[in-house]
């Protein structure tokens, strides 16, 4: 079975290369950028099996994808995987930051170790990703950058600190990188995802022990769904990523179900 293409594909032509795209969001992403057309680059942290197999997936519906692996707390192996890109595809259209870490970390029992794994992956490599994409988007003169960022950028949430901290920081590198590439003709938007249903948190939708906190969480949701899909996230990036979004820049869009709304 093939995939069914869009009539009029919003990403035809373009190269979209994606972090943490084996798995969740990011996955999403890879899967319909490709059936919108996009040549799709994905990156996967360490398991070529798990990258190939993704890419494969989108190969036999009709898309373009290849896979490729990065440590991406290696500041030089970000360098050399966007030049491998680069080379590979002559290109660089769309960059999604999609690559993260979420796990608690409690005031007086945090270690320094868990405080930078953290930092690097969330926020230090999503800049430096960033800072490699953006001279190919200006020599290009356009580009779309879209960060995976949190609602927990703009709301507390205890026991997560250095989390909330690391996406606070890339709502506001979003914003500052916004106003320094817009002339050159590149957008960077923020997705703010609040409960996404990912590999990141089955054990919690799905562990009896976590009931109680999953009650909570879906008394504090208005909507009622305590956890969207990561392809309600895709498809906003879709969006950020087509040029339907030609007037966004420096946007933070929360997808969170209501949830920082307040009850």
């Amino acid at each position: 079975m093939k995939m069914q293409m869009a009539r009029d594909p919003k990403l035809n032509g373009k190269v979209a290369l994606i972090t943490g795209g084996t798995s969740g969001i990011g996955k999403a992403c890879a899967e319909l950028f490709a059936s919108e057309g996009a040549s799709v680059a994905l990156v996967g942290h360490s398991d070529i099996t798990k990258a190939n197999s993704v890419a494969e997936n989108i190969t036999k519906t009709g898309g373009l994808a290849t896979p490729y692996l990065c440590d991406l707390s290696d500041i030089s192996k970000i360098h050399k995987l966007v030049d491998i890109v680069t080379n590979d595809h002559s290109r660089i259209d769309i960059l999604i930051n999609s690559a993260g870490l979420f796990y608690q970390t409690d005031i007086g029992d945090t270690t320094e170790s868990q405080y930078d794994k953290i930092m690097d992956i969330n926020l230090k490599s999503l800049f430096f990703c960033c800072n490699e994409v953006a001279p190919i988007m200006k020599k290009q003169g356009n580009g779309n950058i879209i960060n995976i960022s949190s609602v927990a950028g703009v709301m507390a949430l205890g026991g997560f600190s250095i989390y909330c901290a690391s996406k606070a920081g890339v709502n506001l590198i979003t914003r500052a990188l916004s106003q320094e590439l817009a002339p050159y003709g590149i957008s960077v938007n923020a997705i703010l995802p609040g409960n996404t249903a990912t590999p990141m948190n089955e054990n919690i939708r799905t562990e009896k022990k976590f009931e109680p906190l999953l009650n909570i969480m879906t008394n504090r949701t208005p909507s009622g769904r305590t956890y969207s899909d990561s392809m309600d996230m895709a498809r906003a990036a879709l969006f950020m990523a087509s040029d339907d979004s030609r007037a966004m820049h420096g946007s933070l869009l929360v997808l969170d179900e209501g949830l920082s709304l307040g009850m």
